[in-house]
C-alpha cells in the first residue's frame, strides 16, 4: 500500500511542478486549428462520398 501512496504523491508533485502547462491563448490556436481541419476532412470525405454514389448509381442504371 505504500508504493501505491508514493505513486500517486510523487505523480501529483510531477503534474503541479515539473509539468509545463500551456497558456490559454495557445490551447485557444489550437482548438480552432482541429476545428477548421476536421471540417475541412469531413467536406473532402463527403464529396468523395456523393462522388461514389453518384458513380454507382450511374453504373447501376446503366448496366
Amino acid at each position: 500500500m505504500e508504493k501505491i501512496k508514493n505513486y500517486i504523491i510523487e505523480s501529483w508533485d510531477e503534474i503541479r511542478n515539473k509539468v509545463s502547462w500551456p497558456k490559454f491563448t495557445e490551447l485557444q490556436g489550437s482548438a480552432i486549428l482541429v476545428l477548421v481541419a476536421s471540417l475541412i476532412f469531413a467536406l473532402v470525405i463527403g464529396f468523395v462520398d456523393l462522388g461514389f454514389k453518384n458513380a454507382l448509381a450511374w453504373f447501376y442504371k446503366e448496366f
